[in-house]
């Protein structure tokens, strides 16, 4: 598909294969439109523009994300108002988000101090309004409890900004991730379950929105014979060359969900009766794409075992693992922002790993890593 673009002498901007790709995006979805575009924080960015966010409104974000998540609230210089997760997806909590939202509404917001003061007893003075969206996330390609997400966001009428960056292939019985919102966003980056090496995609039901979308990703330009703008444009559109190279990856996102998922049994089966170590189950309807495999270390049952135990064990090996993505409310870039919750995101992030999980990670590749892990350990576990 790269050949027949290069064969065409289209290669960038848009073309045949742009066409192409976001028609597989609409048909793998069921999505009613997709732009593709030149990332996932891109996608994001341009939502909120469309919803008309400006520099003061609130935007409620969950706080246990990667930062792209957020940084798009404060481009517009919107204030991100972040959410704790709860403890069976490890996403949204939906009982913070009605706090959050009442909170905004009242003006009555936490100060966390980088994720100091949650008991509320500190109260922002900023003010008062209903928050301009709601971005959860599907973290590690586990759906968020999207139903109770929903509710909340129709009782006070705020759209839903349904970050599946990490979970194109996920659903919840029948519906694909991404498709669940007012807006979806997808990222093709070079570590996602399907990559263009850079990308990303923005979905929706509503054509005008989606004209909008695609108006404002290629300059905002006028249809004039002549180069005029009304509006201010962004560069976001993604290249013929990489739309090939996505269509081609289409071809085989069962495959890869399929690879991750066999990637998640495998460390499952070898580390469950572990003491210490636990793993996030599907909830009943929810399929993950397991996007990446990760585990839960209890110190006090794995015998002082911590996560960083077995972080450091497997980076000794050359063998790469992560802690889970620190939460929003705890970055340094966003103290004293608003937030709501407990502490369910911060245990996660003191305790949690995200273990080798790559499509393309062969049985010697698994048995290695799962050696390292069963040594460090100290277990007799198959």
């Amino acid at each position: 598909m790269v050949n027949e673009v290069f064969d065409s002498n289209w290669i960038a901007p848009l073309g045949a294969m742009v066409c192409g790709f976001e028609q597989d995006l609409v048909k793998y979805t069921g999505a009613g439109h997709a732009a593709t575009l030149s990332s996932g924080t891109a996608a994001i960015h341009l939502a909120l523009v469309m919803l008309d966010v400006q520099p003061g409104d609130y935007v409620i974000c969950q706080s246990l994300t990667f930062s792209a998540s957020a940084n798009p609230i404060r481009y517009l210089g919107a204030t991100p108002v972040f959410v704790d997760s709860e403890a069976e997806t490890w996403n949204m909590c939906p009982e913070a988000l009605e706090e959050a939202v009442v909170g905004c509404v009242e003006g009555r917001m936490q100060k966390t101090g980088a994720g100091r003061d949650l008991s509320g007893k500190e109260r922002d003075s900023r003010k008062a309004g209903r928050p301009k969206a709601i971005i959860p996330v599907h973290l590690y390609g586990m759906p968020a409890k999207m139903d109770e997400i929903r509710a909340v966001a129709e009782k006070y009428d705020i759209p839903i900004i349904e970050d599946a960056a990490e979970a194109l292939g996920s659903r919840i019985r029948d519906i694909m991730c991404g498709n669940m919102g007012d807006m979806g966003i997808l990222s093709f980056n070079g570590n996602k379950i399907i990559t263009t090496s850079g990308g990303g995609a923005l979905l929706s039901d509503d054509q005008a929105l989606m004209k909008k979308a695609r108006f404002l990703a290629t300059q905002a330009r006028d249809p004039a014979p002549h180069y005029e703008h009304s509006e201010i444009g962004y560069n976001y559109r993604l290249s013929n060359v990489l739309a090939g190279i996505g269509r081609g990856q289409m071809k085989s996102i069962d495959e890869r969900v399929a690879q991750r998922r066999f990637n998640y049994t495998f460390y499952h089966n070898l580390l469950k009766d572990v003491p210490g170590i636990s793993f996030l189950p599907e909830p009943e309807g929810f399929f993950s794409n397991r996007w990446l495999t990760t585990i839960q270390v209890d110190p006090e049952k794995s015998n002082g075992i911590t996560r960083e135990t077995i972080r450091l064990a497997l980076e000794k090996e050359n063998i790469e693992s992560r802690p889970l993505w620190k939460p929003m409310h705890l970055q340094p870039v966003f103290t004293g922002y608003p937030y709501f919750g407990h502490t369910v995101a911060e245990k996660l992030f003191d305790n949690g790993l995200c273990l080798p999980s790559g499509s393309g990670m062969s049985d010697e590749d698994r048995e290695r890593v799962g050696a390292c892990l069963m040594k460090v350990t100290n277990s007799t576990a198959c």
